[in-house]
């Protein structure tokens, strides 16, 4: 039981510590975020490398993760490029001074590593489970995961169009998805992982599948999801009057 969670576990440190030094090479500490669906992927691949049984079970679970992390990072990539470093991580800069290199690998990188081993617990439970047939509840987490995926995905696209509309310059994005929750993104994002969660319940140690979705879930919420994108714009009028009208994380029904 103990192996295939060492090798996650060895894959993420070595990735996360690559990541570190092209981000200090770079000068740029926001390439972890653009970094952060790979990892999942390289993890799924070790544990595929280190036994090599292509159940159904595993493939669904490595397919689905693949897909959001393809999609997640493009996005990233393609809303950073040519912007400077995400205001967070130049304030941890700043703020930590001549420490910052090993502040950020001991505080971003090697954290986000040992968060991604959380979050990655519904992958780790199918591998640490013997093969199985797909069950209902595989079909169930397919549909919440593709549910949250295509959440995020509308959510994120609307966001971008708005952004590359100059006449939108200042203004908040307060219609389509954004105008049923504050962060229709970070939910989408939990809810997929909610699914991943869901299929991993079949399988011997599924319980444990549920630890990634809770973990995530409790970030996006409560740690560097929303909080800080609500202090970010907390005080400005326009910010205040969208609060009273619409849900911090989960969405209100339309017209309700």
């Amino acid at each position: 039981m103990i192996g295939p969670l060492l090798t996650a576990a060895g894959v993420v440190f070595l990735y996360m510590t690559g990541l570190c030094v092209l981000a200090l090479v770079r000068k740029n500490y926001s390439i972890v975020d653009a970094g952060w669906g790979p990892g999942f992927v390289l993890a799924a691949a070790a544990l595929f490398l280190r036994d090599p049984d292509f159940s159904p079970a595993r493939l669904l679970m490595t397919a689905l993760i693949t897909l959001w992390a393809a999609r997640l990072s493009f996005h990233i990539l393609r809303r950073n490029a040519g912007k400077p470093e995400d205001f967070r991580y130049a304030a941890m800069r700043k703020r930590w001074g001549k420490a910052a290199p090993l502040k950020s690998y001991i505080f971003i990188f090697l954290f986000q590593g040992a968060v991604m081993l959380l979050v990655s617990s519904p992958l780790t439970a199918v591998f640490l489970s013997p093969a199985r047939p797909l069950s209902i509840l595989d079909a169930a987490g397919t549909a919440v995961f593709l549910a949250g995926f295509l959440f995020e995905t509308v959510a994120d696209r609307q966001l971008a169009a708005h952004i590359r509309d100059s006449g939108n310059k200042k203004m908040l994005m307060t219609r389509g998805l954004w105008s049923l929750s504050r962060h229709p993104n970070h939910f989408g994002e939990a809810t997929l992982w909610w699914g991943l969660g869901l299929i991993a319940l079949s399988s011997r140690y599924g319980w444990a599948g549920l630890i990634g979705p809770a973990v995530i879930t409790f970030f996006l919420r409560f740690v560097s999801g929303v909080p800080l994108l609500e202090k970010k714009y907390a005080g400005r009028p326009d910010w205040e009057e969208y609060k009273k009208k619409t849900p911090v994380f989960f969405p209100r029904l339309p017209g309700a």
